[in-house]
C-alpha cells in the first residue's frame, strides 16, 4: 500500500476561504491559533501521519490485536507509535489549557483528525474515544473525578473508552442490564458484561478509564434508569498512580471484517466481587451524559469517513496514473495509455474527489460553528451556532460514512482485479470503512434523529435557515454570469427545491404518520448531505472564480476547484430530486407488504 499524503493544499483552502480560521481566531479563547500556527500544525501532523501512522496501517491489519489470559497485545509498532503520539502532544491538541491541553479550535483539530484516519483509522480510534471521555468527565464529573483522571487522559498517559452496549441490548440502550450497587464508602460495585468495546483492553497506556452505563438497584426501567460510572482498569492510589487491578477483564476480542489492529473487546465486570466505580453526575442521568461523548464521537466518526475517502482516492489516482492498459478513445495512436485517460476511470476518480472535498468542507464549516457555539460572546449567536451544529452532526456522520464506503468501493473498481488483492491496500480501506456507518448509531439511527429531533420537532426552522443560505450562494453564482457557475447554480437550485419539498413532507407528516416518514429517513439524510455538499462545493467555485479574476497565483488549483464543483453539480447534485421523491412517496412499497412476504 502506498503511504498516505495529507491533502494540505485543500485543507489550507478550507481554513483560509471556506471556514475562515481568522474569524474563529477573533473569538475569546481562540486567538492563540492564528492561520500561520494552524498551518504549521497541519504540516507537522501530515509528517507524523505519513511517517509514523501510515507505515503501520497494512502491517497492523495483517497482524491484528491478540488476547491471551485477558491481556491484549496490540500489533507490532503500535506501542512505539502511541508513545510518539503522546510525546508529540497530539493527544492534548484539543482539550482546555486549564487541563493541560493546547486548546486548539475544533476547526483545526478536525483536519488533524482527518489525517490520523486517512493514515491509519485503526490507530486513530483510541485517541478519539479518549477525547470523548475527557469531555464527559470535564462537563459532568465531580471535582475529585476531574483531579484524578483528566490530567492523564489529556496527556494520553491514560486512555478512555465508551462502554455502552450488551449482548441483549445492541443499539437499544434502554435494555442495558449491568448493575451498579452503592457501597458505604460512596463507590459502586458493577457487575455485568459489555460487548463491542473499542480499545477496551490494550497495552498502549498504563491505565484505561472506562465510562460505563449501568443501573442502580432502584432504577426505573428504560433509558431514565441508566447511570454513568467511571471504572478504571487499575484503581488509582492516593499518589495518583495506578494501583490494584480492578475487577474488569477482557473475555475475548471480536473477529472483525476490518480495523483488525483495533482491539474490540468483550468486557466482564464483577466476576470477583464487583468492579469499583464512581458515579458521574447524578443517578439516572447517564444516557444524557453519555450523549456528550456520543455527539462528539458521531462527528469524529464522520471525520473517519472523510479520511478513508481521501486515502481511497489517493490510492486509486496513483494506480490510474501508472497502470497502462488500452488505447485512448478517439485517438489515432494505438499506444497503450495510463487508465487515467479512460473516461469512465476519470468519472470514478472525480466522483471520489468531488465528494471528499465537499465532505471536508461541510465538516469544517460545522467544526467552525462548534467553536462559535462555545466561544462567541453573544448568547444569541452561540445558540444559533449550536442549533446548526446539532442539525448537521447526523449529516456529517451519516452521509460522510456512507459515502466513504462508496468511495472505497470505487477505489477497488479503479484498480480492477488488483483492487481485490490485499497487497494494493484498496480492499483494506473498503473493509475498514464498513464499520463507520454502524459506529455510534447506524445510519438509520442518525436519520431518525435528523428527521425527528432536528427537523420535525422545530417545524423545520433550523433547516430552513440553512436552505436560505444555500439560496444566497445560488444567487451569487448567477450574478457572476459565467456558464460554469450558472450551471452549478441551476443544479444547486434543483437540489434546494428537492430538499425543501422533503422538509415540507417531514414537517407535515411526522405527527400523523411517523412510519411513512421513517421509511424515507435515510434517503432524507442522503438528500440533505448531497445538497449540503453541493452548497459547499458551490461556495468553493465562487471563491475560485474570484481568485482567478484577481489573477491570484496557483491558477491551476483554482481551475481544478471550478471543474470539481461542476462535476459535483452534474454527477452528484442531480440525484437530489430522485431522493426527494423517495422521501415523499416511497413509504407504500415498504409498508404495504406483509411480514411473511418479505
Amino acid at each position: 500500500m502506498r503511504e498516505y499524503a495529507a491533502p494540505l493544499r485543500d485543507m489550507q483552502f478550507v481554513l483560509r476561504e471556506l471556514a475562515p480560521l481568522e474569524e474563529i481566531a477573533r473569538l475569546p479563547g481562540c486567538g492563540d491559533v492564528t492561520l500561520d500556527v494552524a498551518e504549521a500544525i497541519l504540516q507537522e501532523a501530515g509528517k507524523f501521519a505519513a511517517g509514523v501512522l501510515s507505515p503501520l496501517n497494512a502491517s497492523g491489519d495483517r497482524a491484528g490485536a491478540r488476547v491471551q489470559d485477558g491481556e491484549v497485545s496490540t500489533a507490532p509498532g503500535w506501542r512505539d507509535a502511541y508513545r510518539q503520539f503522546v510525546d508529540g502532544g497530539w493527544n492534548a491538541l484539543s482539550p482546555d489549557p486549564a487541563l493541560g491541553g493546547q486548546g486548539v479550535p475544533r476547526l483545526v483539530s478536525a483536519l488533524v483528525e482527518e489525517m490520523w484516519n486517512g493514515a491509519n483509522v485503526a490507530f486513530a480510534l483510541c485517541p478519539m474515544l479518549t477525547r470523548g471521555a475527557i469531555e464527559a468527565i470535564e462537563l459532568r464529573g465531580s471535582e475529585e473525578l476531574k483531579r484524578t483522571y483528566l490530567p492523564k487522559l489529556v496527556s494520553g498517559q491514560w486512555t478512555g473508552t465508551m462502554v455502552l452496549t450488551e449482548p441483549q441490548a445492541g443499539s437499544d440502550l434502554s435494555a442495558v442490564r449491568t448493575r451498579a450497587t452503592p457501597q458505604p464508602d460512596g463507590t459502586y460495585r458493577l457487575e455485568g458484561q459489555k460487548i463491542f468495546i473499542t480499545y477496551g483492553e490494550h497495552d498502549l497506556a498504563e491505565n484505561i478509564i472506562h465510562l460505563v452505563l449501568a443501573r442502580t438497584p432502584d432504577a426505573p426501567e428504560g433509558v431514565k434508569g441508566i447511570s454513568l460510572f467511571v471504572v478504571p482498569k487499575f484503581l488509582v492510589g492516593a499518589d495518583g498512580r495506578p494501583g490494584a487491578r480492578n475487577d474488569v477483564r477482557c473475555v475475548s476480542l471480536e473477529h472483525k471484517l476490518g480495523i483488525h489492529a483495533s482491539p474490540t473487546a468483550v468486557l466482564a465486570f464483577g466476576d470477583r466481587g464487583g468492579a469499583v466505580g464512581w458515579l458521574v453526575g447524578e443517578e439516572h442521568r447517564g444516557l444524557e451524559y453519555m450523549f456528550i461523548m456520543m455527539n462528539a464521537a458521531r462527528f469524529a466518526v464522520g471525520i473517519e469517513g472523510i479520511g478513508i475517502s481521501d486515502r481511497a482516492y489517493q490510492l486509486a489516482l496513483a494506480y490510474a496514473r501508472e497502470r497502462l492498459q488500452g488505447t485512448e478513445l478517439g485517438a489515432r495512436s494505438r499506444e497503450k495509455v495510463a487508465i487515467v485517460r479512460h473516461p469512465d476511470v476519470r468519472r470514478m476518480l472525480m466522483l471520489m474527489r468531488s465528494r471528499t472535498e465537499a465532505m471536508r468542507a461541510l465538516a469544517c464549516v460545522v467544526a467552525a460553528a462548534t467553536d462559535t457555539a462555545r466561544c462567541h460572546p453573544e448568547a444569541d449567536r452561540r445558540a444559533r451556532s449550536q442549533a446548526f451544529v446539532d442539525l448537521m452532526i447526523p449529516v456529517v456522520k451519516g452521509w460522510s460514512t456512507e459515502t466513504a464506503i462508496e468511495d472505497a468501493s470505487l477505489g477497488v473498481q479503479v484498480h480492477g482485479g488488483m483492487g481485490y488483492i490485499e497487497e494494493t491496500g484498496a480492499a483494506q480501506l473498503l473493509r475498514d470503512a464498513r464499520i463507520t456507518t454502524i459506529y455510534e448509531g447506524t445510519t438509520g439511527i442518525q436519520a431518525s434523529d435528523l428527521v425527528g429531533r432536528k427537523v420535525a420537532r422545530d417545524g423545520g426552522e433550523a433547516i430552513r435557515r440553512v436552505i436560505a443560505e444555500m439560496r444566497d450562494v445560488g444567487g451569487q453564482l448567477e450574478q457572476a454570469r459565467l456558464e460554469t457557475l450558472s450551471a452549478i447554480a441551476a443544479r444547486l437550485e434543483d437540489g434546494v427545491v428537492a430538499l425543501e419539498q422533503a422538509v415540507d413532507f417531514v414537517v407535515d407528516t411526522y405527527a400523523t404518520d411517523v412510519r411513512a416518514v421513517a421509511v424515507g429517513a435515510v434517503p432524507f439524510l442522503e438528500l440533505f448531505g448531497v445538497v449540503a455538499g453541493g452548497w459547499q462545493s458551490a461556495r468553493a467555485a465562487l471563491i475560485a472564480h474570484r481568485r482567478l479574476a484577481e489573477g491570484a497565483p496557483e491558477a491551476g488549483f483554482y481551475r481544478a476547484k471550478l471543474a470539481t464543483a461542476r462535476f459535483y453539480a452534474d454527477h452528484v447534485l442531480v440525484r437530489a430530486p430522485g431522493l426527494s421523491r423517495t422521501v415523499v412517496s416511497g413509504a407504500e412499497g415498504a409498508l404495504s407488504i406483509e411480514d411473511d412476504q418479505l
